[in-house]
């Protein structure tokens, strides 16, 4: 279906990196779009998080990043992995780009709607590009097609629910996250599942890190496992997006099991407050008594140089692992639109998440200016997120729970940071 089909006026959902970068892709063809964030405030807040930029995120950036500022990761040139007394036992040359979410966040809010932060420049306007409107403290409530084609989209402030309002959009872009509100709308059976695991993540100023830690780790990509515990770290920009060293920060994911419904998992979940959250514990308020307990654990059961760093993490946050997969990418007659996380929920072994969200931005926009057909931006988005996500089912239920030889845990390594090629996920 070609642009004009569409109308000047697509809506995204959700205003992290999938519905930034469906925003980016469609103001460049000349759409006037419009982001709803249901956060209160205008900024996202930092969650202290590492991303593997891979082929996606980097072909978005040519693509469509307009700032001066293009170098956003630390090279890592060697993947590794480590036995129990922190001795590398396997090593292979790989490249990978590191970056973190905050520095990939403010580039893409420069290149959407022109916020300058000290992370980048705000590039230029374009007279070609179309507006883009940020609104945040918005909650959508529900969407409703329009006699003319269109869909209404209503919504309330997130601090206060009585102050209600809509708009009237040609298509409605959820990038709202694996718990996506509007893919509950017409799926509402559909539920994440917790997958019987934890990450526990955190990130520490390589300043703070032993001088043995750093050497090891520095521009490599080091990984340990162990029955039922899978850890891995690597250096990422830091404040403000330095690359510079000695400003960079050393990031873990330390994955780790807890069985559903268990003592465990409600202590590690339940905050500082006292209070149990379902998904995620933000940076700040893990409870001391609960992370003390992680860092005994990692003692006795990491490598020195991940317990180091685990021990080091100033403000750890934990994620519960979940599984969640759309049947489709569509409704209403294609005028409700899944991408991303609100797709398919990836588990973050297979580090997909960002690249997922630039891979259905690019396509989706080659599907509106009319370069790729709908059949062939379907089979694409659907097949790379069918692909992915089980790879990653397959990958956490053999790390976590196959006991997996150390020849194994690298050959899945291997396998999903080679980059997926489209006719492995369009047979």
């Amino acid at each position: 279906m070609p642009a004009a089909c569409f109308g000047r006026h697509p809506i995204q959902v959700g205003g992290s990196l999938g519905g930034l970068a469906a925003g980016i892709a469609l103001k460049s063809l000349g759409h006037n779009t419009t982001i709803l964030e249901r956060n209160p405030t205008t900024l996202l807040h930092d969650q202290g998080a590492g991303i593997v930029a891979g082929g996606p995120a980097l072909e978005f950036l040519r693509r469509y990043n307009r700032c001066k500022r293009q170098e956003i990761a630390v090279p890592s040139t060697q993947r590794q992995s480590l036995d129990k007394d922190g001795n590398v036992v396997h090593s292979i040359d790989a490249s990978h780009n590191m970056s973190s979410w905050d520095l990939t966040y403010r580039i893409f809010r420069a290149n959407y709607d022109g916020l300058a932060s000290p992370y980048c420049d705000v590039p230029p306007p374009d007279p070609t590009n179309g507006c883009a409107s940020h609104r945040h403290n918005c909650t959508v409530t529900s969407v409703i097609q329009t006699p003319s084609g269109g869909v209404l989209v209503k919504f309330h402030a997130t601090t206060s629910p009585c102050l209600t309002s809509s708009l009237t959009a040609d298509v409605l872009i959820a990038a709202d996250g694996p718990s996506s509100a509007i893919r509950s709308l017409f799926l509402p059976d559909l539920k994440r599942t917790y997958t019987g695991y934890c990450a526990l993540r955190g990130i520490v100023p390589e300043s703070e890190i032993s001088p043995s830690t750093l050497s090891l780790l520095t521009n490599r990509f080091t990984f340990f496992h162990a029955p039922g515990i899978q850890i891995l770290a690597y250096l990422i920009p830091g404040p403000n997006g330095s690359l510079t060293p000695g400003e960079r920060l050393v990031n873990f994911v330390y994955y780790t099991n807890f069985p559903a419904d268990s003592a465990k998992l409600e202590e590690i979940m339940t905050d500082r407050e006292g209070n149990c959250h379902r998904v995620t514990l933000p940076p700040g308020m893990v409870s001391p008594v609960a992370w003390e307990k992680q860092k005994e654990i990692a003692k006795e059961k990491l490598p020195p140089q991940f317990a180091e760093a685990v021990c080091a993490a100033k403000k750890p946050f934990v994620q519960a692992v979940t599984d969640v997969l759309s049947p489709d990418n569509e409704f209403l007659d294609g005028r409700v639109v899944l991408i991303g996380d609100a797709l398919a929920g990836f588990r973050p072994h297979t580090v997909a998440s960002t690249s997922q969200a630039a891979y259905d931005a690019m396509l989706y926009a080659d599907y509106v200016a009319g370069e790729i057909t709908k059949g062939e931006w379907k089979a694409k988005t659907l097949g790379y997120a069918r692909y992915v996500q089980r790879k990653g089912v397959e990958m956490g239920e053999r790390s976590q729970f196959g006991g997996l030889e150390l020849g194994e845990y690298v050959r899945d390594r291997d396998e999903m940071s080679r980059p997926i090629r489209e006719e492995e996920f369009l047979g």
